[in-house]
C-alpha cells in the first residue's frame, strides 16, 4: 500500500455555495483592479477559475498539474492562460471544504483585497453553502510522506483530522526571529485564528521588487511590513505571531491543489509556495500508486 492509503468515501456531502457573490480589488503584483464572482458548481465539478476577461472565458482548473510557477505567490496556467495569487482564494474554500465552484475573473490576478483571507470568508458566508446530494472521497494517510530541500521541510503524518503544524525562522530579523502556531483546521478556527492573518514581507526583500515593478499593488494597506525592529503599518499587527499564521493560510492554499480533501498532521518548516506545492504534487503522486 502507497503511504497515502486508500480513497474512501466519506459520510460528508459535497458543498458548493448557494447564491453567486462578487468581491473586487487590485492585485498586489500588478496593481490592476479585478472583479471575482464566485458561482455555485454541479456536483464532480471541482474548483475551476475562469478568465471571462478573455475570448470563450477558458477555465483553468484549480489542481497541481496547472501550477506555472511560485513568485512569492502560486500561479495557474494552461495554454498561455493565467490566474495569479490564487493562494487565499483557495485555502478558504479549502478551509470550508467547498468542493464545487467555478470563479470568475476578469483579470488576471485574483484580489489582494487587505492581505489576509478574511474578505472571502465573509463573502463565502454571505452567500451562504448547500450541501449537495453527492458524497464526497476523502483521502486518509497511512504513513508519512516528506517533502525537503535545505532548510525546509514538510511532512505528512497519519491523523484522524486536518492538523496543520508551522515553525517559521527569520534569523536575520530580530522582531522575528521563530515563530511556532499549530491548530485543526474547521472553519470556526479558521476565521478566527488565520483568515485575518495578512501576507507579509521585510522591507528589505520587497523594496527592490516595487523599485523593479515586479509588485505594482502592494502597500501598507493589503501586507504587514516589516522593517528591522518596527512593523511598519500604523495600526501594528493583529496578532503577535500574525505572520506565522499567515503561513498557515497559505499552505492550506496550497495544498488545496492536491484536488482531494484528505486528513493528516502537516508539519511544515519555513516551506513557502515553490516547496508547498512541490510537497503537494509528491501527495499527488503517491495517489497515483495507490490508484495504478
Amino acid at each position: 500500500m502507497s503511504p497515502l492509503g486508500e480513497l474512501s468515501s466519506s459520510k460528508k456531502k459535497q458543498r458548493t455555495l448557494k447564491n453567486p457573490v462578487s468581491i473586487s480589488g487590485i492585485g498586489l503584483f500588478t496593481g490592476l483592479k479585478t472583479t471575482m464572482t464566485l458561482k455555485p458548481a454541479d456536483e464532480d465539478t471541482g474548483i475551476l477559475f475562469r478568465r471571462i476577461d478573455l475570448p470563450d472565458s477558458p477555465i483553468i482548473p484549480a489542481t497541481i498539474e496547472y501550477v506555472k510557477g511560485t513568485p512569492r505567490c502560486t500561479i495557474l496556467g494552461v495554454d498561455g492562460v493565467y490566474i495569479q495569487t490564487v493562494e487565499h482564494i483557495l485555502s478558504v474554500l479549502n478551509a470550508y471544504e467547498i468542493d464545487n465552484l467555478y470563479i470568475e475573473l476578469d483579470g488576471i490576478e485574483v484580489p489582494s483585497c487587505d492581505g489576509s483571507a478574511l474578505p472571502f470568508v465573509e463573502s463565502i458566508e454571505e452567500s451562504g453553502i448547500s450541501y449537495q446530494n453527492a458524497t464526497k472521497e476523502v483521502l486518509r494517510i497511512s504513513a508519512p510522506v516528506f517533502w525537503s530541500k535545505g532548510e525546509v521541510q514538510l511532512v505528512a503524518l497519519p491523523s484522524d483530522e486536518f492538523r496543520v503544524s508551522y515553525t517559521l525562522n527569520y534569523p536575520n530579523s530580530n522582531l522575528l526571529k521563530s515563530q511556532f502556531y499549530t491548530l485543526i483546521v474547521n472553519e470556526e478556527n479558521y476565521k478566527k485564528e488565520i483568515a485575518p492573518a495578512r501576507t507579509f514581507s521585510l522591507y528589505e526583500e520587497i523594496g527592490p521588487m516595487i523599485e523593479e515593478g515586479r509588485i505594482k499593488g502592494g502597500s501598507l494597506e493589503n501586507a504587514v511590513i516589516i522593517k528591522g525592529d518596527a512593523i511598519l503599518n500604523p495600526e501594528g499587527i493583529r496578532f503577535p505571531d500574525e505572520m506565522v499564521r499567515h503561513k498557515i493560510l497559505d499552505l492550506i492554499g496550497d495544498l488545496s491543489l492536491v484536488g482531494k480533501h484528505f486528513l493528516a498532521h502537516i508539519i511544515a518548516i519555513r516551506s513557502g509556495h515553490f516547496s508547498n506545492t512541490s510537497f503537494a504534487k509528491e501527495i499527488v503522486n503517491n495517489i497515483m500508486m495507490e490508484i495504478h
